[in-house]
Parts: structure tokens; sequence; C-alpha cells
């Protein structure tokens, strides 16, 4: 099939099928679904303060040697990690097939554990979250800091391999409106030597993308469990959307996000109020900004560079949020709360916020959670929401109540 060509909507799902962990790298949107294989070029990686700013000028050089090198695939995939002195994951594949979006049909899925048992070990602990909890918000009553989003990680360990195209076509099957995804990342290595890592998740937010002069944001901020009962997941929903809490931490992303955009655009369009989306854990408020680039030459890249780390991922302002972060987190975030997706030599590309995800390696899965804090935050509801969001991965998995949980 011609690289470029758009496969028909059917063999969506014959790209899913088709991908292998350590080789390949996965995005299903909800308009398209991308399947990249092999490796023709990689960005050079770069670390310290400007390390991120100078990404897009280092991928716009590769994407051009790859041109004059007669390379018919000048499109950079893969991901960018929460700490942007931190190298990204990106490079230019051999190969790229693109289809419309993944389709199931209307049968009921099927979920299959990716491995028969796990061993679970949470970081930070629950109650050690409350308290970094409660850190933040005493933050906020001493000083200008107006929201951070403070995360959890679960570590969970099989005895057998895991299989993770099994655990992609779970992910996807659960999360047709949304961003699907693995991405090949560095190598890790300790003591028991070399190990091949893979980004994977299924995130409900796109960061932005750009197809020619048009832009398009949609940040979610503001969220709450769905319920099974469909009175009360309805009652959570509106309760939602007029939640003075929850519309303050939204209209904080909101105003952020603009900010970003704003000076490459010439028209922006920032909806007055947010609308709901769900999933099959959550209610979040949603706001669309669309918008006209004023420069073409302004790629999806720059402008994904531009507005990472938002509020939704970080806090606001975003130096005092992220020095809040490394003071109150227990752990390195890594690719979570980053961004993956890919761009072209034109400039047009997508880019999701890596949430919902976990980092994998052959026997184990790191998953990873978040909540806003804003003033009038409430530890114990800040948990919940952190255990809703972790199970989309867990229901994914098909990890029951049988797991083994380490104190």
């Amino acid at each position: 099939m011609n690289a470029h060509s758009l496969a028909p909507q059917a063999l969506a799902t014959q790209l899913l099928e088709s991908y292998e962990a350590g080789s390949s790298f996965f995005f299903a949107s909800p308009r398209r679904t991308l399947l990249a294989r092999g490796t023709f070029a990689t960005v050079p990686s770069s670390t310290g303060a400007d390390a991120l700013q100078q990404l897009p000028g280092r991928v716009a050089a590769v994407l051009q040697e790859a041109r004059e090198a007669s390379h018919d695939i000048p499109v950079a995939v893969g991901a960018v990690p929460f700490d942007g002195s931190v190298p990204a994951s990106l490079v230019v594949p051999m190969t790229i097939q693109r289809a419309g979006p993944l389709e199931f049909g209307s049968a009921g899925a099927t979920y299959i554990p990716p491995a028969a048992r796990f061993t679970v070990r949470p970081e930070p602990r629950p109650e050690e979250y409350l308290n970094g909890v409660a850190q933040a918000l005493q933050l906020m009553q001493s000083g200008p800091l107006r929201k951070v989003v403070l995360s959890r990680s679960l570590h969970l360990s099989a005895a057998t391999p895991i299989n993770l195209p099994q655990l992609l076509r779970n992910l996807a099957q659960r999360n047709p409106a949304g961003y699907t995804f693995a991405a090949d990342l560095p190598p890790r290595s300790d003591a028991t030597g070399s190990r091949q890592r893979t980004l994977i998740g299924a995130s409900p937010e796109l960061l932005v993308s750009r197809s020619g002069l048009q832009v398009l944001a949609n940040p979610l901020a503001g969220t709450t469990p769905r319920s099974a009962d469909p009175i009360e997941d309805q009652e959570r929903a509106e309760k939602l959307l007029s939640s003075p809490k929850d519309l303050h931490e939204h209209a904080v992303v909101i105003e952020a996000v603009a900010e970003a955009l704003r000076p490459f655009c010439k028209v922006l369009d920032v909806p007055a109020r947010p609308s709901l989306v769900s999933t099959p854990t959550l209610w979040h408020l949603s706001s669309r900004i669309t918008g006209e680039l004023a420069d073409p030459s302004i790629s999806s890249l720059m402008l994904a560079v531009a507005m990472h780390p938002t509020p939704a991922v970080c806090g606001y302002p975003t130096e005092l949020a992220h020095a809040a972060i490394d003071s109150i987190e227990p752990f390195d975030r890594g690719f979570y709360t980053g961004t993956v997706g890919w761009c072209d030599a034109s400039g047009d590309g997508q880019w999701a916020v890596t949430i919902r995800c976990a980092e994998a390696d052959e026997t184990s899965l790191r998953l990873f959670a978040g909540a806003g804090i804003v003033v009038g935050s409430k530890p114990e509801s800040e948990l919940a929401e952190t255990e809703a969001k972790f199970r989309t991965m867990l229901q994914a998995m098909g990890l029951g109540q049988g797991a083994e949980v380490q104190p």
C-alpha cells in the first residue's frame, strides 16, 4: 500500500493487529489510525534548560535530511517527556501506514488479560498522597500558586511476559473516542541488564493538532467518577458542570492554553463555557479551542512545545507548580504528562497528552494518574479521582480484584 494513501476504515483494525512492541509506533485518534515501523533516522537527543525549545528545530533538520536522502516518509513520531530538560524519543520511521478511525462493531468487546497475574505496589501510598495534597493546599494559601497537579503511580509486576499488543487492543476497544498510543522508549539499564521500554496508553486529551492553517486544542480539566446507575451518573455530570471548584480549575487551564496559542494565530475561538465529555470511567470538563495560523511555517510540534506543559497536567503558574511537583512527588514522571504523536515535514500533526498511560517492559507496568489541586480541593476527593483514573488502565488489562497489593 502506498505509504501516503488513506486506507479504508476497515484496514484500521489491521494496523492495530500489526503492531509489534519494540519496532512499531501506533497512534489512533477519533479520525485516523497510524502505524509506523522501523527507524530511518533518530532525532538527536539534547538535554538542558532549552532542550524543549530546540526540539522543533532538530526535528525539522532531520526531516529535511530524510527528504534529501530521497526518503518518502518525512514524518517524525514518538514522545516528549514531562520535564523539558530530559531528552525526547522521536524517530523518522522506515514505513508508515494510515487508515480511518478504529471501529469494533456493536458487539460487546472481549478483554483478554495481557498477563495472568500482577503484584501491585502503589507509590506513594494513599496516606502519603493525602499528605501531599495537604502540602499543596498550604502552598496555595501562603503564596501565588493557583493550581498544582499531583500524581501517583502503580507498579505492577508479572511472573510471565506481558502481552503488550493485547493490552493495546484492549485500550483501543475501550477508548474509541480518544487517543490510543504505543511508542518505543530508550532502553533502561540496571543491575539485571538493559530492558526495552514502551509508553502505552489511552488518553482522552488532545494537546494540539494542525491541519494546514487550522489549529485545534482540546484541554480537559475538572473530573468526576462515573456511576453505574444512569440517574446517579447524570447527576454527577450535571454537578461537575456547575461545580465552582471544577469550573475554576478548568478556567485556569483554558486561560493558559489560549495565552500560549494566541501569538501564533490570527483567529482564535475560545468557548465561553466548557462542555462535558466522558470515558467509561470518568466525566471531564472539556473546551475545544480552534484557531487559524498566521504563519504556515509554524508546525504542530512548535505549537505543542509552546503549550507544554499545560496547567491541566502541571499547574499554574507553571514554574511554581513544577517546583511543587518536584518537591512533593516521590518519583520521576518520565514521559507521563508529556506528549505523544507525530509531525510531518509540512508541519501537520497531532499530539495527545500522555495521561491514562503506563511505562512497560517485559514483565512490569508502571501506571500513572493525577489530580488537579486548587483552593477548595479536598484530599480525599483528589485521591478518589486518581483511583478512578487508574481504573481505565486496570480494566483494559482485565485485572480483577484478585491482584495482590503489596503494603
